[in-house]
């Protein structure tokens, strides 16, 4: 893999020197999805106290990956009668 516009890796050179804009990154990781799982215990003198466990799922919405929840819509003025 290269850089927009940059020259191609080079044996030589097994890590190039690449500059990728952050949007661009984002932008290939949630095109085809991201997964985040991950644990944190906190524990003293070997006995757990708290438990924190994420697993996520990440990926940009678009018309093959539609929202599965339904749309929102406006409740009005925003006044409750």
């Amino acid at each position: 893999m290269r850089a927009a516009g940059g020259p191609p890796a080079t044996a030589e050179e097994p890590l190039p020197d690449r500059q990728i804009a952050l949007i661009d990154l984002l932008d290939r990781l949630l095109s085809g999805g991201v997964v985040l799982t991950g644990d944190i215990v906190l524990s003293i003198a070997d006995i757990d106290l708290v438990r924190v466990s994420l697993n996520a799922l990440i990926v940009s919405i678009s018309e093959q990956n539609l929202s599965p929840w339904p749309a929102v819509t406006p409740l009005g003025d925003g006044h409750d009668r």
